[in-house]
């Protein structure tokens, strides 16, 4: 891809009604990150990258407006990749979004259940869906992500070389890559949500509603110094939702704390807890504010 013009600004996006955005996510189409990036813009061009990184970039470069990649699953964790391109960025969380991750049994037209031997799928969405696996007697193969496992197995029909094989990836991979459902909703356990962040160059103005706020700290080392800086938050009415810390990788045992909080920077409560944080830390950058996506309990089904 080549870049074609300048991310436009979000009062671009306002008075110019037909231009289309473009959101990067990594994967193919099919792909959780798809789903959460047309969520955001839901008539976006959506473009699929094969790494973290290229995603990323695409954003950073102008080749896209926007990038949509996962920060945390509610059963595996976070997703240290995207934190760790966070760090050095010159983009800025504008949202989030929540995924529902349901899993579907997908294989070739006309098999049933009986005639599957094994199962091709990501490593997380095979250890999500292992007692399924274990109950039928399916050996879990290792693939690259999951709307990938069914556009290949997809392939592989048009290879006649299918014979036996399924996927594990959404109910819409199957009508993008020719696959009949043989069982949805596999998964262990029904309880299974990924957060994504969209990144963009540019702060988009506040919107209505709940807004949350992240950020990166480095302490200095020092007894307490960690408490001090988390304390400004409660001291000024505001409640953290996260803390996760990474290693430093320009300093050994050195660690920096990603933090989510509720608020935005516009909020007075806010701005003090930063200016706080600017005297007490070693290190502080400012990811961005945004609308909050609803809380777990309002999207269960």
């Amino acid at each position: 891809m080549t870049r074609t013009e300048a991310p436009p600004r979000s009062s671009d996006l306002q008075t110019e009604p037909k231009m289309v955005p473009r959101i990067a996510f990594q994967g193919v189409a099919g792909a959780f990150s798809q789903q959460a990036a047309l969520q955001f813009l839901p008539d976006a061009d959506t473009l699929g990258y094969p790494t973290f990184y290229e995603g990323f970039q695409a954003a950073v470069s102008g080749e896209c407006h926007y990038a949509c990649l996962p920060v945390e699953n509610s059963l595996a964790g976070s997703i240290n990749q995207t934190y760790d391109l966070l760090t050095d960025s010159v983009l800025h969380v504008v949202g989030e979004q929540v995924v529902r991750v349901e899993h579907a049994l997908l294989a070739p037209p006309g098999t049933n259940l009986t005639d599957v031997r094994r199962v091709y799928s990501h490593t997380q969405a095979l250890e999500q869906c292992r007692g399924y696996l274990i109950r039928h007697g399916f050996e879990a193969v290792t693939d690259f992500d999951t709307a990938g496992a069914a556009k290949l197995l997809g392939e592989r029909i048009t290879a006649g070389t299918s014979t036996g094989h399924a996927a594990i990836a959404s109910k819409r991979s199957a009508d993008i890559y020719g696959l009949s459902v043989l069982a949805e909703n596999i998964e262990d356990m029904d309880f299974n949500y990924t957060r994504f962040f969209v990144l963009g160059p540019d702060e988009l103005p506040r919107g209505e509603g709940p807004h949350k706020s992240s950020l990166v700290i480095a302490t200095r080392h020092r007894p307490g110094d960690l408490v001090k800086c988390l304390e400004l938050f409660p001291q000024n009415g505001i409640n953290m939702t996260k803390l996760e810390s990474r290693p430093r990788r320009d300093k050994p045992w050195s660690y920096l704390f990603y933090i989510d909080v509720e608020g935005h920077l516009d909020d007075q409560n806010v701005q003090e807890a930063v200016t706080g944080l600017m005297r007490k830390a070693a290190f502080v950058k400012f990811l961005g504010s945004y609308p909050a996506a609803p809380a777990i309990a309002e999207v269960v089904r």
